[in-house]
């Protein structure tokens, strides 16, 4: 009845509504600009803050959500029309018009920093589509996940995989091993292509030996093993394959 759509995020991406997470931060950052030193009079600049958000136009919208909630803009109130008679309130209302106008200037100024910070970064994303073989980021990916001793040393990228479905432009769903235990739909940013070897770098896999009509391979190492449900598993590296035929 309201209109409400649920909106998933992805694994090691809840980057699920920018706005909000940028309007902390422009928050975050004003109250930075106006606390004191031992940043114990926060508190006292959220109303102040909140206002000031209220009150400035949006580049989305064009409009400040002041105008978007009541349909016109509110009035200030911070002129002083006449002389009155309580020099304590002619001196509160100049504070306030100052604070305010100071208030929207580091509002401005916020903005245009998290902007000059975000497109520094930023960067046309990479096309890819079914079929397309990718490395995946172990950035976010556990030493226990990875069977590693130290996160320092381990790889940066992993694979490659085959990319299964184009989920969405920044999103896509990998086929990966059962070994990788992880979900297989990734935000495009974790992911780079694959480059395949060039003429003279490929290498030529040995291929199986059948025993008893089974195919078999040869093993170079044991990396690893684990006891699960009372049985002994080993992690295999064959011999002449690349690390990520290990099963």
């Amino acid at each position: 009845m309201l209109g409400i759509e649920t909106k998933l995020s992805m694994a090691y991406h809840p980057e699920t509504d920018r706005q909000i997470k940028r309007t902390n931060q422009e928050l975050e950052q004003y109250l930075r600009m106006y606390i004191n030193h031992r940043q114990n009079n926060w508190a006292e600049w959220l109303a102040m803050a909140e206002f000031v958000f209220n009150n400035k136009v949006h580049t989305v919208t064009k409009m400040s959500p002041f105008k978007v909630n009541y349909g016109r803009e509110l009035r200030m109130g911070f002129d002083i029309r006449k002389k009155g008679k309580n020099e304590k309130a002619e001196e509160f209302a100049r504070e306030i018009k100052e604070r305010h106008e100071e208030a929207r200037v580091a509002s401005v100024k916020a903005q245009e920093e998290m902007k000059r910070q975000a497109d520094r970064n930023r960067k046309e994303a990479e096309e890819y589509r079914v079929g397309d073989k990718v490395l995946i980021s172990t950035k976010d990916f556990s030493i226990e996940l990875m069977k590693r001793a130290t996160k320092k040393l381990m790889e940066k990228f992993i694979g490659p995989y085959v990319v299964k479905k184009m989920v969405s432009e920044n999103a896509v769903e990998l086929e990966l091993p059962a070994s990788l235990r992880i979900h297989p739909v990734v935000n495009v940013r974790r992911i780079v292509k694959y480059q395949e070897q060039v003429e003279g770098q490929k290498k030529i896999l040995p291929p199986p030996v059948e025993v008893d009509s089974e195919k078999e391979y040869e093993v170079e190492e044991i990396l690893d093993k684990q006891e699960r449900r009372g049985k002994t598993r080993y992690l295999v590296k064959w011999k002449g394959y690349m690390v990520e035929k290990n099963t």
